[in-house]
C-alpha cells in the first residue's frame, strides 16, 4: 500500500501503478469497498472520498490533496 500510495503521489496512473508492482494493493480495493459502504450508510469520510476521487475518478493527486486540506482547515 506504501509504495502504491508513493507512485500515485509521483504522477503514476493507477494502472501503470499496478503493472509495475509486483504485490497487490489491498487499500485499492478496500478504498472501493469504504466508499460504497459509505454512500450506503450515508457517512461522511472527506479523506476516504478523496482517496477514492484519486483512484477511481482520475483526479490529480496534487489537487485533491489540496482541496482537502482546504476543507479541513
Amino acid at each position: 500500500n506504501r509504495t502504491f500510495g508513493n507512485m500515485i503521489g509521483k504522477g503514476y496512473t493507477v494502472q501503470a501503478a499496478q503493472l509495475e508492482m509486483k504485490m497487490i494493493a489491498e487499500g485499492y480495493y478496500a478504498t472501493a469497498t469504504i466508499h460504497d459502504l459509505n454512500e450506503k450508510l450515508q457517512i461522511k469520510m472527506p479523506i476516504m472520498d478523496t482517496i477514492h476521487q484519486i483512484l477511481y475518478e482520475g483526479k490529480s493527486a496534487k489537487k485533491a490533496i489540496e482541496k482537502l486540506t482546504e476543507k479541513l482547515v
